[in-house]
């Protein structure tokens, strides 16, 4: 009985001790962390291993315990693993591509955090091998960069700053610009490939920039192949389309403006102005701006396309079927959509197609700049006016853009306000495209006034409209635009900016914005009779100025007050009084004939053109100095003053990139049915 108690209690003892068996991947992962190959005794070890669900918890975990010397003890077999990882991206077989895709990001994020501090070619050596670099690196992967998005996920897995990324040395070296055009240049693998092709590309033109010489850079520089021209704007505007947007702004509007609590609102609208967080907002996307912006600031050959008629476009009626909308990336972008602008009218669905991609580029930005207190559309924003910027500088654009012999009707979204009705979309005129750039300027000009006053973005607005009327007295263009909406909107500004003096001045130096806007109005004083359409125009100025003296009045009194005293403010104030000196001639002209005018007749307030009357009856009197340099303007320049802006950018990219690409969060079902297009 002892005894059998005795064997009980062994058996107890056996069964208690008795450790839990591993999964058949998990011994598998041992087995490749040994100094012997593991297809030794198994010759179908790798076949095997990616036909098993992957256990990333355990492959990185093994990773991460190990230390440098015992990860290069190793490095055969890791060299094998990589080595399989790349041959199973290419197979047909979407289980072994998945389990495959899952295995090499892990195994990539794990040893570049074990080589930190060295070359990126230690980490190629230790990855793939310096004999296999070239084959593996090179020929296949590059090739099938679409398979898994696997190229992305070495520019973003292993660090939100890509210029530490140092395994894209090699990439550098053995450039895959090509690999990535000829995904480009097919119609199939643009239209399921396309968008992570281009945002893989901007990522590469990116990679230490400033720093080295990016072959990158340089080969999107010199394209000049028409294929391609027209295939890279035309996939940063329609593979993540205007009409994604579109249908997203729409919703919110409609969600905005229905309703019984919508319906009271209205009732009552007029008498509060409206918050900050009624503003409809909808998602932007920094890495198709900024595939957008490379290819016009490196290639200026890009903005010819702009102006023009896609091939695959072209002006067609509405399609009888919808396009669908169905997300077709792991980033969530949506098909082609299609704009129409015909001579006629311009529709609002957006399933209709468009003549060229500015046009949607513009009513893009349109949307996107209307909130800007969320960082990422801030970013958006700001992207979108140094994309304008670019074109503002560009003679081919400025001459596309101011022809007079194409005409669009453009409708852009404009933000609800109290103040102003919705403009009726049929009455839109069709004008020179440069109109709706001018209107894109005042639009966000009236309707960014807050105490969260985003200083950069009017810069960059007042420095397009600038340029634009550089090229016009260059060119002398009579362009036939409302530039009372302008003047008037400059005016506000200048208004807002003395009101919040204060609160101002605690961030900003508002008297570079103010010395920018104040020398617009020079512009057209000096130079309006070459470019203003009629000479009534120039007359309307001069009412404007007349008309809203008290502004400037109260500008000259602010100014003067800051550039005699001994303040940070004394230089950057005087500027502004010195560029007053013209306006102030005016106003003090012709206020004193006006009064004048209105005593001898006994008119209590003239109308308007009695004010014109006198202002062209006594031009000749009118005395003004000459002011150099208001047609010159410094050109963009990116290293010099955007760098830290591009690099803070292109490390949100990358993050949100990584987001979208995190394998390691993703079931092996939802990793599937991404994939269901490989074939």
């Amino acid at each position: 009985m002892a005894q059998t108690e005795k064997k009980g209690g062994l058996l107890r003892k056996s069964s208690a001790s008795k450790k839990p068996l591993k999964e058949k991947v998990v011994l598998m992962y041992d087995e490749i962390f040994t100094t012997e190959d593991p297809s030794k005794c198994n010759p179908r070890f790798w076949e095997e291993l990616f036909l098993m669900k992957v256990n990333l918890e355990y492959l990185e975990g093994k990773l991460e315990a190990l230390d440098g010397e015992e990860l290069m003890k190793i490095k055969d077999n890791i060299n094998c693993l990589f080595q399989h990882c790349i041959q199973a991206l290419g197979e047909e077989h979407p289980i072994r591509v998945v389990n495959a895709l899952q295995t090499l990001c892990a195994l990539i994020r794990g040893v570049h955090q074990k080589n930190k501090s060295t070359s990126g070619f230690d980490i190629i050596n230790m990855l793939v091998g310096f004999d296999k670099a070239e084959l593996c690196m090179k020929v296949r992967p590059w090739q099938l960069c679409a398979r898994g998005n696997f190229n992305t996920c070495v520019c973003t897995q292993v660090t939100d700053n890509i210029s530490q990324n140092t395994i894209l040395e090699y990439v550098m070296i053995n450039s895959i610009f090509e690999a990535i055009l000829q995904i480009l240049s097919s119609p199939l693998s643009r239209r399921e490939h396309g968008y992570d092709a281009v945002v893989l590309l901007a990522l590469l033109v990116n990679y230490r920039k400033y720093e080295s010489v990016n072959p990158y850079i340089v080969k999107l520089s010199i394209v000049d192949d028409e294929a391609t021209l027209n295939v890279i704007p035309f996939l940063t505007l329609k593979l993540h389309p205007y009409s994604f947007l579109f249908r997203q702004y729409k919703d919110k509007e409609e969600e905005h403006q229905s309703g019984f609590f919508s319906a009271i609102t209205n009732m009552v609208g007029s008498m509060f102005i409206a918050d900050a967080d009624e503003k409809i907002s909808v998602q932007t996307n920094e890495a198709i701006l900024l595939a957008l912006y490379e290819a016009v600031h490196l290639n200026r050959n890009f903005i010819t396309v702009l102006a023009q008629s896609h091939p695959e476009m072209g002006l067609m009626t509405t399609p009888t079927s919808p396009i669908p909308t169905t997300p077709v990336t792991p980033l969530g972008t949506t098909p082609p959509s299609s704009d129409v602008i015909s001579s006629a009218e311009l529709p609002l669905d957006a399933d209709v197609q468009t003549s060229n991609l500015l046009i949607t580029f513009l009513k893009y930005s349109s949307i996107v700049m209307q909130d800007t207190k969320d960082e990422h559309r801030l970013h958006s924003g700001k992207l979108c006016l140094i994309i304008l910027t670019c074109i503002a500088e560009d003679q081919y654009a400025n001459a596309f853009l101011h022809d007079d012999n194409m005409n669009f009707r453009v409708n852009l979204h404009r933000m609800p306000m109290r103040h102003r009705k919705k403009a009726a979309d049929k009455n839109l005129p069709c004008r020179p495209l440069v109109c709706a750039v001018l209107d894109l300027m005042v639009e966000f000009i009236v309707t960014h006034m807050m105490k969260e006053f985003p200083m950069d973005l009017y810069v960059r607005c007042i420095q397009i409209v600038h340029k634009l009327l550089c090229y016009q007295k260059k060119c002398r263009v009579r362009l036939h635009y409302t530039w009372r909406e302008l003047w008037s909107a400059l005016i506000n500004l200048l208004k807002f900016l003395m009101s919040n003096e204060t609160v101002l001045l605690a961030k900003h130096n508002i008297f570079t914005l103010a010395l920018m806007v104040v020398n617009l109005f020079n512009m057209f004083i000096t130079y309006g009779d070459t470019f203003l359409p009629t000479p009534s125009s120039y007359d309307e100025l001069y009412y404007e100025i007349i008309r809203m003296h008290q502004n400037f009045d109260n500008l000259y009194s602010m100014v003067l007050r800051l550039s005699t005293n001994a303040g940070q403010w004394k230089e950057p104030a005087s500027k502004v009084t010195h560029a007053l000196v013209n306006i102030r001639a005016i106003i003090n002209h012709f206020n004193p004939k006006i009064e004048s005018y209105a005593a001898v007749n006994h008119i209590s307030q003239l109308s308007e053109d009695q004010v014109l009357e006198v202002v062209r009856s006594n031009y000749d009197t009118l005395t003004l100095k000459l002011q150099d340099g208001l047609d010159q303007y410094e050109r963009y320049s990116e290293q010099h003053k955007e760098a830290a802006f591009f690099k803070e950018l292109v490390r949100s990219i990358s993050i949100n990139v990584r987001k979208n690409l995190a394998f390691n969060t993703l079931s092996q079902e939802l990793l599937l049915k991404e994939f269901s297009t490989i074939s």
